[in-house]
């Protein structure tokens, strides 16, 4: 048996999907408010005070943690929105808060000293002296690795970090050091940093064409999908562009592919990572069961027995289902030369 065992974090965009990440398996759930205060600010997504209370409610009725990301990086216009929904979340009970911004930071800090700080990936904090800066100010406890760091270059961190860490465990992978991505916001002229969403929904477009659905964004052409293909949501960083000479066309900067730790739950136990997130707070509340009760098993069967740990061929199997372009990757993760 192992001597700690990582908390499994589960995304929930709404409601439903977090009544099922709670009845899979999580031990934790992260939400956001309705707005730009979050990084996935799209219509329909996220909660209002009243169902937010509801969601607290069912589950902490469950024994399960609710932490709210407030992730972006306000603007002068939206501060006092930002600085509210602090308020807001230490008023109903939310076990942890996760920022990026330093005055909210600040703000949280001073005004609501008991309420617990996670720092967001969104922070880009990828080395253990910016981490320990954190907490020495603000009292953050844990903190998310951008997704850009070695297995080897993790366990440097938490050798030498002050906070408990917690990675990504599955989900789409991001080309970009999080919270430092330009692409979507020279398209749009919309910052995901500062108002919540790559790709915003209002600069999407499907055009159907001779050649196929075209996929645009803000009229920037991202992607042509022939018939029957599938298309995923459309982000420049994983179009396909013409390159070279402009006879070929391909994924020119990242191809559409997911995250998967299944692998290595060993290895990250025992570098003394906290707890796994699951990426998806955009997704169903059908790949959000899925995803949860897979990892959740997985997590089990490791915290069981480390040493002889193999994960099902059906946890991958499914895993992959439901990734981007129907693969998997470990990511930075695996890199040999770290």
């Amino acid at each position: 048996m192992s001597a700690h065992r990582m908390e499994l974090v589960c995304p929930a965009g709404g409601l439903p999907a977090l009544r099922t990440a709670v009845d899979n398996g999580a031990d934790a759930v992260y939400l956001s408010l309705r707005g730009e205060t979050n990084a996935r600010n799209f219509p329909g997504l996220n909660f209002d005070r009243k169902a937010l209370a509801k969601g607290i409610a069912y589950a902490h009725s469950k024994g399960v943690r609710v932490y709210m990301a407030l992730n972006t990086y306000p603007q002068p216009d939206l501060w006092r929105s930002a600085t509210e929904a602090v308020d807001t979340a230490a008023a109903e009970g939310v076990d942890a808060v996760i920022l990026a911004d330093l005055g909210l930071l600040r703000h949280a800090a001073d005004t609501h000293p008991d309420l617990t700080l996670h720092l967001s990936v969104q922070g880009s904090a990828t080395t253990a002296d910016a981490l320990n800066f954190y907490h020495e100010r603000f009292g953050v406890r844990r903190a998310v690795l951008p997704r850009v760091l070695s297995l080897s270059q993790v366990g440097q961190v938490i050798q030498r970090s002050k906070v408990d860490i917690e990675v990504f465990g599955f989900g789409s992978l991001c080309v970009m050091v999080e919270g430092r991505c330009m692409l979507s916001s020279y398209a749009t002229g919309e910052s995901p940093n500062t108002r919540g969403a790559c790709s915003p929904a209002h600069a999407v477009r499907w055009v159907e064409t001779q050649r196929g659905r075209e996929a645009r964004l803000n009229g920037v052409l991202i992607d042509t999908f022939a018939p029957g293909e599938n298309a995923g949501y459309p982000v420049i960083c994983k179009g396909r562009y013409r390159v070279g000479d402009g006879q070929e066309t391909l994924y020119a900067i990242e191809e559409p592919t997911s995250l998967s730790t299944l692998d290595i739950l060993p290895d990250l136990l025992g570098i003394g990572v906290r707890a796994i997130k699951l990426e998806g707070r955009q997704r169903s509340p059908a790949y959000v069961g899925k995803a949860t009760r897979v990892m959740r098993e997985a997590l089990d069967a490791c915290h069981a027995d480390p040493k002889h740990y193999t994960p099902r061929p059906e946890w991958a199997q499914q895993l992959s289902g439901m990734s981007e372009g129907r693969t998997h990757t470990l990511g930075a993760l695996h890199r040999a030369w770290q």
